[in-house]
C-alpha cells in the first residue's frame, strides 16, 4: 500500500480563487531541473474522500471539492500553511475503502 496525503477544499477555492497552479507549475519546473517524478497531482471531486475513513472531512468541504494528493507529506504541510482553509488529511491505497485512491481524473 502506498501513503497519500492531502489538502481538500472547494473546486472553485483550489482553482479559481487562490494562485495553485502557480505553486504547482513552479513545482514541476523543479521536478523537472532535478529530475524528479512527479508526486502530486490535482484531483476533481476526488473519488477517495467517499471513503468512510475520511467522511468527516467530506462533509466539512463545499462541494464539487477537489485536492491536491501528494506522497509527499512535507509538500502537504506546506500547502496546508500556505493555502489556510482547507482540509488535510492522509489514507492508505489500495484498500477495500479505497481501491484505486486516483481513480478521478487527475490535472
Amino acid at each position: 500500500m502506498t501513503a497519500f496525503h492531502f489538502v481538500a477544499a472547494s473546486e472553485r477555492f483550489l482553482t479559481v480563487e487562490e494562485p495553485l497552479e502557480e505553486v504547482l507549475r513552479e513545482r514541476r519546473r523543479n521536478y523537472a531541473e532535478n529530475n524528479k517524478a512527479i508526486d502530486f497531482w490535482l484531483v476533481r471531486q476526488p473519488a477517495f474522500l467517499d471513503a468512510q475513513e475520511l467522511s468527516a472531512i467530506n462533509i466539512q468541504l463545499p462541494k464539487p471539492a477537489a485536492a491536491v494528493v501528494s506522497t509527499d507529506p512535507t509538500f502537504i504541510t506546506f500547502l496546508k500553511l500556505r493555502l489556510e482553509y482547507v482540509a488535510e488529511g492522509h489514507f492508505e491505497a489500495p484498500s477495500d475503502a479505497i481501491p484505486d485512491a486516483l481513480a478521478t481524473t487527475a490535472a
